[in-house]
């Protein structure tokens, strides 16, 4: 085999193994882009964005959408897979940065109340839903979390009664948490489908 032959044989060969890299890299991304969407209602998933955060707190797009919502892969840390509309972009993206710094849970709560009150992020609105799955039995597996910044029961007419242990049977209704405060949230539970929990 002449010196032409081999170093054609060799590109071949190069140019193979890079074609099944990518191949398999696109299975992968094409597995954690469904996965991502999990949280989502079926009509929502086919426009949403996916995107993550590197080891510097800088957003990273693996999927552009086209509507209003964008999902990260499941959280390897806490084992929840989330979806946020993306008007509260701003909000995750300073997180991100100060999780680089290794702060506390608590420091970063502060921090974002801070940034808050200075206007250099903007509040979450009034209303707007966050998505979440688990595929942990042992947690609330689909539930979807609405902002009510500041509400309180008698405003919004919702219970206060944790519904955490009914919602694992696959019948929780939704409740209010941190009520009256700027991070009063309505947990809703989603029953009845394949990715809910189940008695």
């Amino acid at each position: 085999m002449n010196r032409e032959v081999k170093r054609f044989v060799g590109l071949a060969g190069t140019w193979f193994l890079t074609l099944i890299s990518q191949a398999a890299v696109m299975a992968q991304s094409a597995d954690e882009i469904a996965k991502a969407l999990l949280p989502l209602p079926e009509d929502l998933r086919a426009d949403a964005a996916i995107y993550v955060y590197d080891e510097k707190g800088d957003r990273k797009i693996l999927r552009p959408g086209r509507n209003m919502v964008e999902c990260m892969p499941k959280n390897p840390e806490d084992g929840f897979t989330r979806c946020y509309n993306k008007i509260t972009a701003d909000r995750r993206d300073f997180e991100a940065k100060l999780k680089t710094k290794k702060k506390s849970e608590q420091e970063i709560t502060a921090a974002m109340d801070q940034a808050t009150k200075e206007g250099k992020i903007k509040p979450a609105p009034y209303g707007v839903i966050n998505y979440r799955y688990s595929d942990d039995d042992k947690r609330i597996k689909l539930l979807w979390i609405m902002s009510v910044p500041n509400a309180t029961p008698e405003m919004v007419g919702v219970s206060t009664v944790s519904q955490q242990a009914a919602a694992l049977k696959g019948k929780g209704l939704p409740w209010m948490m941190l009520p009256g405060t700027p991070g009063a949230h309505i947990m809703i539970p989603i029953n009845n489908t394949p990715l809910s929990n189940h008695e």
